[in-house]
């Protein structure tokens, strides 16, 4: 660019914050409102301290001060020294460095990689940084994730970036409520609907808004409920653009005519993100922290732990990043400007989504009478479970209803963008670079997601975390083929700790690469996984109190003939 700094080039010398202090804070090639420490020695720490969101405080737990924690930079090929200091003077803390592949002893899961970090205490995480891209960090102690336990991490690859681009913002989402996570917690195991103020009526119902009364009385047969699409709604929380609320309005601001790179990170517990720029287009540049083909889209959605890179070219005026939460109850909102105090409209929400048969787990039944499942929830279980042949699936409380016949979902765009166009899916993404293990698999495993919302209990194949017996075994090398069935109406972004795993979508040796994956509602997705990684790793639904009420197991990964 004639006559300017080259800061893509000063960006991937390392620590460009510490490079151009210099330059007006316009001009600075990062996210401006994020402190950052970067280098090989880094020390954090954990403490409580107060929020104030839109103008209303609440207790909440930061890193080193600040919601989000600091922007945390390293570098590719370099060996990382995080000193972690737990400053709560209650409970135990953690890091867990989501998608990171590490040692699995410094991946900071109490229980199960370590013992978790006494209040007062300091530990060092050290490990040898072996990729790139866009992650983030935060908590797996408790509820602490919800109280403002997250921060972003930033991997500046060791050679050249293959995306090009002239200024980044790093986009942390994120849901806060000043409700407390255990009572948050308490209301949902009293009610599985506790917040969603939202659910159908008479009115709606007669006006053709909502569902034909026919198939509302299918659905009441089943004692579910077709609004249900998020378990804690606008109802409680505000959605956060790192760390600020939609009145506060962070605002990224960028030169005209700049390629502006957007690292995006859901650090929500329990929000999936419709994510749009009205009058910009985005470039989908990366997933998970991997490197895609470059994939031009209107809108996208973003489940729980996942992260996107998108690359913009914006105008010379202001734009309003709407984060809408899928169940349509409220959104996050950001500016992008040229100049500081700009603004942009920012639009109503949409009309609420509902959820359909195809949600249920019936969406290759074409025409059939749904309501001859059964008359009540214990009749829909039992025929479910008869057409799904899955006898792996615990026969507990835990499981309220099995899928009869799931599909394949990985072309879906998500509840509520059925009709959108210019959707992004999983179906659109192909790897930048060819998988390392192009294997066929030698054996292949299903796995159910089940929950009784009525009663909200979540698990793996009918069985809660504490009532696991064993843990899921692999060989160490071994190929296995990955099959989810989610049996439930809810979504669930399932997380691997320590490895990548290659979606099937039918994309050959240039499958796309995830760390974590959104199952849709009575849907299944297929992964091939290489057990690359030697010891236990967690393996989890990422709604945080889905995992807290059950909805996660472990993964352990030996060496042939060593004992697990």
């Amino acid at each position: 660019m004639t006559g300017m700094i080259d800061r893509r080039g000063l960006l991937f010398a390392g620590g460009a914050a510490a490079l151009v202090p210099w330059l007006p804070a316009w001009a600075q090639p990062v996210s401006s409102g994020l402190p950052t420490v970067s280098g090989t020695d880094i020390h954090l720490k954990i403490a409580h301290r107060m929020l104030t969101v839109d103008g209303k405080a609440s207790h909440a737990i930061g890193i080193n001060g600040t919601i989000p924690g600091p922007l945390v930079r390293l570098k590719e090929g370099t060996n990382a020294r995080i000193h972690v200091t737990n400053g709560l003077t209650d409970e135990d803390s953690s890091i867990h460095w989501h998608g990171l592949l590490l040692p699995f002893h410094m991946d900071g899961v109490p229980g199960i990689s370590f013992p978790g970090i006494a209040p007062g205490r300091t530990f060092t995480y050290e490990f040898p940084v072996r990729q790139s891209g866009t992650y983030w960090y935060h908590s797996h102690s408790g509820l602490q994730e919800q109280m403002g336990h997250y921060g972003p991490l930033v991997i500046d690859p060791a050679g050249a970036d293959p995306v090009a681009y002239d200024r980044e913002h790093v986009i942390v989402l994120s849901d806060h409520s000043a409700l407390h996570p255990h009572v948050i917690f308490k209301k949902l195991k009293q009610m599985g609907g506790y917040f969603n103020y939202r659910k159908q009526t008479l009115a709606s119902l007669l006006s053709g808004k909502d569902q034909p009364l026919k198939d509302r009385a299918r659905w009441g047969a089943m004692r579910m409920d077709p609004t249900d699409i998020s378990d804690v709604t606008g109802a409680t929380y505000t959605y956060l653009v790192n760390g600020m609320g939609p009145e506060d309005n962070w605002t990224g601001l960028f030169r005209p005519g700049e390629k502006v790179r957007l690292r995006i990170i859901n650090a929500s517990a329990m929000t999936t993100f419709n994510i749009r720029i009205p009058g910009l287009r985005m470039t989908v540049v990366q997933a998970d922290g991997l490197n895609v083909r470059p994939v031009d889209v209107g809108e996208f959605q973003i489940a729980v732990a996942e992260t996107y890179d998108v690359v913009v070219a914006p105008d010379d005026r202001a734009y309003t990043l709407v984060a809408e939460s899928s169940d349509r109850s409220g959104l996050g909102r950001a500016t992008l400007a040229p100049r500081a105090g700009m603004t942009a409209p920012v639009p109503a929400l949409r009309e609420r989504p509902l959820a359909t048969m195809k949600d249920m787990g019936m969406g290759g039944m074409g025409g059939m009478d749904h309501g001859a499942m059964g008359g009540g929830s214990g009749d829909m279980k039992h025929d479910m479970r008869d057409m799904s042949a899955a006898p792996t699936v615990k026969d507990t409380p835990t499981v309220q209803s099995i899928s009869p016949m799931p599909v394949d979902r990985s072309g879906d765009p998500g509840q509520g963008l059925e009709d959108v166009p210019d959707v992004l899916t999983y179906q659109h993404l192909i790897a930048l670079d060819r998988n390392p293990d192009t294997r066929v698999p030698s054996r292949q495993m299903q796995i159910h997601l089940t929950g009784n919302m009525e009663r909200y209990m979540w698990a793996f194949d009918g069985v809660k975390m504490n009532e696991v017996t064993a843990p899921i075994p692999f060989t160490l090398g071994e190929r296995v083929r990955v099959t989810l069935v989610n049996d439930t109406m809810m979504t669930h972004p399932i997380h691997l700790h320590g490895h990548f795993f290659e979606l099937v979508t039918g994309k050959g040796d240039h499958a796309p690469r995830k760390h974590t994956v959104n199952v849709q509602p009575g849907g299944k997705l297929t992964f091939d996984l290489t057990a690359d990684a030697p010891g236990d790793w967690a393996f989890h639904c990422h709604l945080l109190y889905h995992m807290h009420a059950g909805m996660m197991q472990v993964v352990t990964v030996r060496a042939a003939g060593d004992a697990a």
